[in-house]
């Protein structure tokens, strides 16, 4: 199974695109998408759209796995991060990859088994899981990372507990 793992943002977007089969892990590609902070926002999000579809054309995807948001105080950036992940669902529905969405926790509870484990520990997860010879440099990859890999876990145990499928 491919699963395209994203992790939504306007200024950077990161994604991770991971083969998990016969219970092993490959990684295929992963980075991010990085918009020009200066741009008009309708453009930045036009790039989004087109350096995902990018991605996507390059492979086979069988399903996609997106963090869901959460807020904090500052309301103006929340909005923009739901409307580049209103871009980002838009691409996948497009481009008929299913999608799933998974909460922070959700993705900690599956690659640390903690869900309130801290980036360091995810990060360490992740080049574990994936046996990577070192770290991404962004969270925003290694979070669309173990996104994808939160993804196999719920595929793999035949349940998707609260998962929201598109």
């Amino acid at each position: 199974m491919i699963v395209l793992g994203i992790d939504p943002g306007f200024g950077r977007v990161g994604y991770g695109v991971i083969d998990y089969t016969k219970n092993k892990y490959k990684v295929i590609e992963y980075g991010c998408i990085s918009t020009e902070p200066n741009s008009d926002f309708p453009k930045r999000l036009k790039k989004i759209e087109m350096d995902l579809t990018e991605v996507i054309s390059k492979y086979k995807i069988d399903a996609s796995s997106i963090e869901e948001l959460y807020f904090n105080n500052n309301s103006k950036t929340a909005i923009k991060v739901a409307e580049a992940r209103g871009v980002i669902l838009n691409t996948l529905e497009t481009n008929h990859i299913p999608i799933y969405e998974y909460t922070p926790l959700q993705a900690k509870l599956a690659i640390v088994g903690y869900g309130r484990a801290d980036k360091i520990q995810v990060k360490n997860m992740v080049k574990k899981f994936l046996n990577l010879e070192s770290m991404p440099k962004l969270d925003d990859t290694t979070d669309a990372l173990a996104i994808a890999i939160c993804h196999t876990h719920s595929c793999r145990i035949g349940s998707y507990i609260n998962v929201t499928k598109n």
